[in-house]
């Protein structure tokens, strides 16, 4: 029995960047071996046990055979004369594909591994490629999360992702993987690269139409000198990313704040009217159909209805400030409208020569909420106040605050 630490946690280390949990492949050993040393199995689909001591993941060596439709249409192989190079071949990336000796430290890099980490080259390791596509979505995510570091997707590979697109196999995806990649990249320092890779790849239109829709759809260049919506939504996300590091309920919000300039008619072009009324329909199918977390789709669903109103909000009136504030819930769920705020803002800089801009509304949005929100009924004298009366007095009392805070 031969133990070899595999996958991220090797790549990460030649990459010099912080390593995440560690994953291990066990070579020549049977389950019945792995229970009698205590490690507990956990896999469902194939071999996998958790160390007594430290609960890493231990997994047998591996071979794969496509059997069916999807990720999970795999007949699995784990005996035990499986080879280390054999369980690496079946791998996504040869970055991925790299394997260190427990023992020695030695690598065993069987294909080329280490040389694409070198060129920032992310390579398929065979042409089993294609029969999985979720891996698709993993080398956009991937992108999302190295391509700060100058890597890019090799050629043949970007090839083969787009025989998966071609091919229907997208559509076997399941919703929570979709997501699960999804919000991972939004987490990444590079969420435009997600976009970019399925984009080039023909893949964002069968997972993500909603955002496929923007390319190609032209702006107002005195206001986006990058004209292409597409572009600006990757700028959007990028900057996003800048602003609120990690956090995938602003990238999730920023990235569909514009849906509704897909459903722009042509002949409306470059103007996109009402489009931020016209996104909450397409935003609500697309988290429908990826089953988005209800605390996403609210903070989105206001970003998209609000953002026009957030830039112009030193235009509004007070009480149509409070009117925003209610339609966003903020007087309920105060923790929103900072996110609000950071999301109007990356739109605001999202766009080509405006990425230095100040967002002064941002703090205007979020010292009128303060405002508001520092006024309580229990602060009233309601004595003589029943029913609908003392909400008007709230509002008017939260309105006056609202002004002194201008």
């Amino acid at each position: 029995m031969k133990i070899y630490l595999v996958g991220g946690a090797v790549r990460d280390r030649l990459l010099q960047r912080p390593a995440g949990d560690r994953d291990w492949v066990v070579v020549g050993a049977t389950p019945a071996q792995m229970e009698a040393l205590g490690y507990n199995a956990v896999g469902r689909d194939f071999p996998v046990f958790l160390h007594p001591q430290t609960g890493e993941e231990y997994a047998l060596a591996r071979t794969e055979r496509k059997s069916g439709r999807g990720y999970r249409g795999f007949v699995v192989d784990a005996d035990p004369a499986v080879t280390l190079e054999e369980d690496l071949q079946r791998r996504d990336f040869t970055i991925n594909a790299i394997a260190c000796d427990e023992d020695t430290g030695n690598l065993v890099d069987p294909y080329g591994g280490v040389r694409d980490l070198e060129q920032r080259v992310l390579r398929h390791v065979g042409p089993a490629f294609v029969e999985d596509p979720l891996r698709v979505l993993r080398a956009a995510r991937f992108m999302a999360r190295f391509a700060p570091l100058g890597f890019s997707v090799a050629p043949e590979t970007l090839q083969l992702m787009r025989e998966v697109a071609a091919s229907g196999e997208l559509d076997a995806l399941v919703p929570e993987r979709v997501w699960q990649e999804l919000r991972k990249a939004l987490a990444c320092a590079q969420p435009s690269a997600f976009l970019r890779t399925l984009h080039d790849a023909h893949a964002l239109g069968p997972i993500l139409p909603e955002l496929e829709a923007l390319y190609g759809v032209p702006q107002r260049a005195e206001f986006h000198p990058e004209v292409d919506t597409g572009i600006h939504q990757e700028m959007v996300s990028d900057m996003a990313a800048l602003l609120a590091p990690g956090d995938d309920l602003v990238g999730f919000a920023a990235l569909t704040h514009d849906l509704g300039k897909g459903l722009t008619p042509p002949e409306e072009w470059p103007r996109h009217i009402m489009h931020e009324q016209r996104g909450i329909k397409p935003l609500k199918a697309l988290c429908a159909r990826l089953k988005i977390p209800a605390e996403h789709q609210q903070l989105a669903e206001a970003v998209c209805r609000e953002h026009l109103n957030v830039h112009r909000i030193d235009e509004l009136r007070d009480a149509t400030v409070l009117e925003l504030l209610g339609r966003c819930d903020a007087l309920r769920r105060p923790e929103r409208v900072a996110r609000i705020a950071l999301c109007c803002e990356a739109d605001k800089r999202g766009r080509l020569g405006f990425e230095d801009s100040d967002y002064p509304q941002g703090e205007t949005l979020k010292r009128l909420h303060a405002a508001a929100l520092s006024v309580q009924a229990r602060d009233l004298d309601t004595t003589h106040l029943k029913g609908p009366a003392i909400g008007e007095a709230l509002a008017r009392a939260r309105v006056k605050a609202i002004a002194a805070a201008r």
